[in-house]
């Protein structure tokens, strides 16, 4: 086959092959040249998930004849001074999307320009260009897809169902609409209305939440604390959740550089940085994150589809995003989300009907609505034998165990009134009772709260160790008789290949052959830890770890593992002294909130909602 020139008409549906994938990308192209006009208020309309009809409106400056011609053209655009390719700072700039459009559909766009006496309306159909006539149009622009891909029946044929289809244009349409709070957006499929977003008023910040909260829900509202971080020319703002409202999967991380959407590895490896010793491997937190910098500073022009950006300097970027989440988190102190009291109170809320799987009554029922199943490697379910002959001292605080399983209520109560804890000077309040030697109960001001002293602790711990590893160097103690802890060859290998990094850690191990190991000091912080499953856990982390990596690089993963060992176990029976006083650590330790896989570590019950459960209110 001899070499020729491809013929415009194919040209224009390759180009439109890159540019409108599905009709979500259509949407998107043209929601974005209605923002980059200016509009306070853009409506979307679609029949068929946008394979019959999309129809997008705008109040924005609107086009006059000799511009309408020329925007379906390709590239010809509005949005570049001279050549300068390096400056974009609008949303759409190849001048691209109409004419990638009119090549593979049926296109009609209506446009009355600002302070004109009429509008003007062209279409486009496969390619093939109409002249501007007189048209009728309040203001703005209106443009019109019919039959998208009919022009190239065969993309058709990959399309998704077309509930699918619009739900990725929804998806297209609250990303943008999370970056502009101030335009208001609707989007109706037929006579339904999927999604409506009025403008949010007040200044940026106020506005985003509001916006935000329409798009994520009201929890992510109630729970997000805000970012503002600035970094030499760049500046992070927006909006992060607590680590204990998270998902199974990062859809819920919107983010933003210089008002575009776009999904960035590095951004997302950025945020995952930031929570790794907050969360579980298996959960991702909820983020709304919005970057400026300098228009030199990122290469828009990656991606056909600008989904994609390349930052000049992508650790400066990297850096920011996490110092500023690390700080924010950080700055919530034990606060934990409401969402873990909702899913509390929610256990005893009746329900109508038979219980799935159950008898079938007609009654009501009580039904537990869990939160999200925990996956990671908590150790600490798993040895209830071994945890209730266990007794880890608090740090600081005497390590002699209760004779009770619980504290009598009376003695707690006598406690309280004679001013040793005034339950309303401290944010967990006082402790009032363990119950199954796990749980503490505590009296606030206005409710109560329960706490998981195992998970609790072990942020404690953790943390604690993390402090004296960065100032110090964790303190070691010595055991009176090394332990001897045998397993397979090569787990053993594995930690014997890493002895040097463990005792920087405090753990001094040697190998003793044949797949042993003798342990001859520990951690101090550790007290009398678990040694033979401790090491067993240690084994099982650096076969997941990156092998290319010190142990220092990976240090939350191990001492997260050190630290599980070294918490006060369920099982442990505590005095009302080491009850408050793991309260009052709690307040004051960072991510005291959830432990160290992002389990919460307590939940508050306002006694206003315990009120509304008995019928009192």
């Amino acid at each position: 086959m001899s070499l020729r020139r491809l013929p415009d008409g194919l040209i224009n549906r390759i180009a439109a092959g890159e540019v409108v994938e599905r009709p979500a990308a259509a949407v998107k192209e043209l929601v974005e040249n209605a923002l980059d006009a200016g509009a306070r208020q853009v409506d979307v309309s679609l029949r068929d998930g946008g394979r019959a009809a999309i129809v997008v409106q705008d109040d924005g400056r609107g086009m006059t004849p000799e511009e309408l011609d020329l925007a379906v053209e390709r590239h010809c655009t509005s949005k570049l001074d001279g050549d300068d390719l390096v400056n974009i700072a609008s949303l759409g700039f190849r001048g691209e999307a109409l004419p990638s459009i009119g090549a593979v559909a049926r296109l009609t766009v209506t446009s009355r320009a600002s302070g004109a006496n009429e509008a003007w309306q062209i279409a486009v159909e496969g390619g093939a260009k109409g002249e501007p006539a007189p048209a009728a149009l309040p203001k703005g622009t209106r443009v019109e897809v019919r039959d998208l891909f009919y022009a190239t029946p065969a993309r058709l044929k990959f399309l998704k169902q077309p509930r699918t289809e619009t739900q990725h244009v929804v998806d297209a349409m609250q990303r943008l609409a999370m970056a502009h709070p101030h335009v208001g957006f609707t989007v109706k499929e037929g006579e339904r209305t999927l999604l409506r977003l009025p403008s949010a008023d007040g200044e940026l910040f106020e506005a985003r939440l509001t916006r935000l909260s329409g798009v994520i829900g009201r929890e992510f509202a109630q729970n997000a604390l805000a970012i503002d971080a600035t970094r030499e020319d760049l500046r992070l703002t927006g909006h992060i959740a607590l680590p204990t409202l998270n998902r199974a999967n990062a859809q819920m991380q919107y983010l933003f550089v210089n008002g575009r959407p776009v999904k960035d590895r590095l951004l997302h490896g950025a945020i995952r940085g930031a929570y790794q010793d907050l969360l579980a491997r298996d959960r991702h937190p909820l983020v709304a994150l919005f970057l400026a910098c300098p228009a030199a500073a990122v290469d828009v022009n990656v991606h056909p589809a600008k989904a994609e950006v390349r930052f000049r300097d992508p650790g400066l970027v990297r850096g920011l995003i996490v110092s500023a989440c690390k700080h924010a988190l950080a700055g919530a102190g034990h606060r934990a989300s409401t969402t873990v009291g909702e899913a509390a109170l929610g256990a005893f809320q009746p329900r109508q009907g038979p219980q799935a799987g159950g008898g079938g009554g007609a009654g009501p029922s009580y039904a537990y609505r869990p939160a999200q199943p925990y996956s990671g490697g908590y150790a600490g379910a798993g040895m209830a034998e071994a945890a209730a002959a266990y007794h880890a001292p608090l740090p600081g605080l005497d390590a002699q165990p209760s004779a009770r399983a619980e504290v009598e209520p009376d003695a707690a109560a006598q406690a309280v009134a004679e001013g040793a804890v005034d339950v309303t000077a401290h944010p967990l309040g006082a402790a009032r009772a363990q119950l199954h030697e796990n749980y503490v109960v505590a009296q606030t001001g206005d409710g109560i709260v329960i706490v998981d002293q195992h998970a609790a602790h072990e942020r404690l711990v953790y943390e604690r160790m993390k402090s004296q590893l960065a100032e110090r160097g964790v303190a070691r103690q010595m055991l009176l008789i090394p332990e001897v802890v045998e397993m397979d060859e090569p787990a053993a290998e594995r930690l014997a290949a890493r002895a040097g990094e463990l005792a920087d850690l405090g753990l001094v191990i040697e190998s003793f052959g044949g797949g042993a190991l003798v342990v001859r000091e520990v951690p101090a912080l550790l007290g009398e830890p678990d040694v033979q499953g401790l090491l067993r856990d240690l084994a099982d982390e650096l076969a997941e770890l990156d092998q290319t990596l010190s142990l220092k690089e990976r240090l939350e993963e191990v001492c997260s593992t050190m630290a599980c060992h070294g918490s006060v176990r369920s099982g442990r029976r505590l005095t009302v002294e080491e009850m408050n006083a793991l309260l009052r650590q709690m307040e004051a330790t960072p991510y005291a909130g959830q432990c160290n896989h992002g389990r919460p570590t307590y939940v508050e019950l306002k006694l206003a909602d315990i009120e509304k459960l008995f019928g009192r209110r």
